[in-house]
């Protein structure tokens, strides 16, 4: 059987294109702030919490997408090294897409570079995650106890900064994008939870209409399927039309 062959879970791909859209959405706003076009006063409430709701969608996606990975694998393959290696390479290469993040914002923006942003975070958690990915009411406990953990690190700073990664932050510390194993590997492991109470063995255990005759839901569902791509791209392409922008329409 081929792993390609059997049918994706559309609601997956659309809440995945979803979030994607938000990304873009906030993305543009911070950008627009940055640039100074328009001041959209970024720490108020509203845009605080849509950078979280954005952020925990999508993650929690990501644990969801693991276990369906993970099963559509069990169903190929039962070698379970060959499954560790699939997902440690799927980690390694989102992680180096992660590192060159790193050095094109240490190049451009030094002062506020991205030391471990949204794509490290993820590579290192694919790779991680694997023990889990058969637990099922654990993950609940565990990411609950991690995302504490991660709460409580966020009142504390440290006079090193070796551990930003776990969520040890330094004074006075920046960046453009930082996204922590503390609170956020309990997100990924919250998804795997529900990942494997709402679809266990690959097989939804809840009833949901088909809705991809809809033009959005098609679109939005396309936009899930590619996220990487889209990731890697929409800010490069954000910035060349708001530099276009600021030269021909203001200046």
């Amino acid at each position: 059987m081929n792993e390609h062959s059997i049918k994706r879970f559309w609601e997956i791909d659309f809440m995945r294109g979803l979030s994607i859209v938000m990304m873009i959405i906030f993305h543009l706003i911070y950008d627009l702030n940055y640039f100074n076009v328009y001041n959209f006063f970024l720490h108020s409430n509203f845009w605080v919490y849509f950078a979280r709701a954005t952020a925990t969608i999508f993650i929690l996606i990501v644990g969801i997408s693991l276990t369906l990975s993970y099963s559509r694998a069990r169903k190929i393959q039962d070698v379970k090294y060959k499954i560790f290696m699939k997902y440690f390479k799927r980690g390694l290469k989102i992680f180096s897409w992660g590192l060159i993040l790193t050095l094109i914002t240490w190049i451009f923006i030094k002062e506020r570079f991205i030391i471990f942003g949204i794509l490290h975070f993820i590579g290192i958690s694919i790779i991680l995650a694997y023990p889990f990915l058969r637990l099922r009411y654990w993950n609940l406990l565990i990411g609950a106890v991690i995302i504490s953990i991660g709460i409580y690190l966020k009142g504390i700073t440290f006079d090193f900064d070796w551990f930003i990664w776990l969520g040890l932050m330094p004074d006075n510390f920046s960046t453009l994008d930082i996204f922590p194993v503390f609170p956020w590997f309990g997100v990924i492991l919250l998804g795997v939870f529900l990942g494997n109470i709402l679809y266990p063995d690959y097989i939804r255990r809840f009833y949901l209409r088909d809705l991809t005759h809809l033009t959005f839901v098609r679109s939005f569902c396309f936009l899930g399927r590619h996220s990487l791509l889209i990731y890697l791209i929409h800010q490069p392409v954000l910035i060349m039309l708001l530099y276009i922008f600021n030269a021909y329409v203001i200046g």
